[in-house]
């Protein structure tokens, strides 16, 4: 009767043990998912500026000026 009652203790044990390393491990596991869920909200809210920033339209360029060009006389001609 003894051997029985060690060993429902020792189950007990080992569950309440189990249950605590499973949630040790998994609380690890959910703050790197909060931490990528964040990155990428990050990353989608930068996309989203990029794609918007690449999607308005473009004023023409204006003109360059004229340059006053002479042309230089070098050459005496006859």
């Amino acid at each position: 009767m003894t051997e029985v009652l060690w060993v429902f203790v020792g189950m007990i044990i080992g569950a309440i043990g189990g249950i605590l390393g499973i949630s040790l491990v998994s609380a690890s596991k959910f703050d790197d998912l909060q931490n990528e869920v964040y990155d990428l909200r990050v990353q989608r809210e930068l996309l989203k500026d990029e794609i918007e920033r690449l999607n308005k339209p473009r004023r023409k360029p204006t003109p360059r000026k004229k340059r006053n060009y002479k042309p230089r006389n070098t050459r005496n001609k006859k």
